[in-house]
């Protein structure tokens, strides 16, 4: 894995620029209630909030010009009055902007940079150019939430970003919802349910290693300048969100057949998958993934499931990078540095 370079805590008084790198939602008049929602709370941290210039254009100006998404991000890393990026909303597009930014930009000007789901191909650039991000949530989906930012989530977002200690062990929430985010009615609340403990589905033992990953489209960026090379997965803890749409029983095959095949899953420390969105239980992915890892390819990796990550709430927040520990006894899941310096 490549070294990369922790960027500066956050303190109160600085500035978060939000962006849009996926889609243009924060923008449409429907939905700027929930932007303006989510600069509050991170105004309620002591953080001062402005919105990149072309981020709240709306989703018809934003969808027909890549370039202006890309702009977006590099005037965020190279304004020196913001400290940290945040994106807006996840989506299916970033891919698009890829091309427009200049690596360069993000390895001369290191700094906090947050997303989750599509956010993810971001996270793969900054890694490529040699910067720790954060697989954390968007704006408009964990803080912006209607029921209020769960301190869970409110919690890991002050430790991780805040404090330049050890990160140390992640709990599981005791509650979470699989219910999705409601983007057009202020009123509309999601219901949280009790939460179970980290689960162990295949493997043994503790292990550690640097935190690498995002969600099963990893596979789909072959051939691109974002995609990860075997060797970057070298003695990592691979982390795989839960995006409805990428993580049923096929494309959990897809994925773990994937690893199989390109030697990933004998290179890898471990593995831990994010708490689903969905209602049920996770016994039938299980299933094929101890399949495929311990008996197709004959692989000890130790996999757990259920940390809290990811498209469901609430949610912690992942470093690229940075040293985390696997406790199948105990099963628990730690980081052990920090993610800031």
């Amino acid at each position: 894995m490549k070294g990369l370079i922790k960027p500066v805590r956050l303190k109160k008084g600085d500035m978060v620029a939000t962006v849009s790198p996926c889609n243009g939602w924060a923008g449409d008049q429907k939905i700027r209630w929930k932007y303006e929602l989510g600069v509050s709370r991170l105004e309620e941290l002591g953080l001062r909030v402005i919105a990149a210039p072309n981020s709240m254009r709306g989703s018809d100006y934003l969808s027909k010009d890549p370039k202006a998404r890309a702009e977006d991000i590099m005037w965020a890393f190279e304004n020196k009055d913001v400290h940290a990026i945040i994106a807006n909303v996840g989506g299916n597009d970033s891919i698009k902007i890829i091309p427009y930014i200049d690596p360069k930009v993000i390895s001369d000007n290191p700094k906090i940079f947050i997303g989750c789901s599509d956010v993810m191909n971001l996270h793969l650039l900054c890694y490529h150019s040699g910067l720790a991000s954060f697989y954390g949530d968007n704006l408009l989906t964990g803080i912006a939430d209607q029921s209020g930012w769960h301190e869970y989530s409110r919690k890991w977002f002050v430790k991780t970003l805040f404090d330049p200690s050890p990160i140390g062990k992640i709990e599981c929430s005791n509650e979470w919802t699989y219910e999705p985010v409601d983007y057009f009615d202020p009123e509309k609340k999601r219901t949280f349910y009790p939460n179970s403990d980290l689960e162990i589905v295949s493997g043994s033992g503790s292990v550690s290693g640097r935190l690498i990953g995002g969600h099963t489209g990893l596979m789909e960026l072959e051939g691109t300048k974002i995609e990860l090379h075997a060797e970057d997965y070298d003695e990592a803890i691979l982390f795989v969100e839960d995006i409805p749409e990428f993580f049923g029983e096929n494309c959990i095959r897809n994925f773990f057949e994937y690893l199989g095949q390109k030697g990933i899953l004998l290179r890898l420390n471990g593995i831990v998958i994010g708490k689903s969105d969905e209602k049920g239980s996770f016994d039938a992915r299980s299933e094929i993934i101890r399949q495929i890892v311990s008996g197709k390819y004959s692989c000890s990796v130790p996999v757990l499931y259920g940390l809290n990550y990811g498209h469901s709430s609430p949610a912690c927040m992942l470093p690229y990078g940075a040293l985390a520990e696997m406790d199948l006894e105990k099963r628990s899941f730690s980081i052990l540095e920090s993610g800031v310096r």
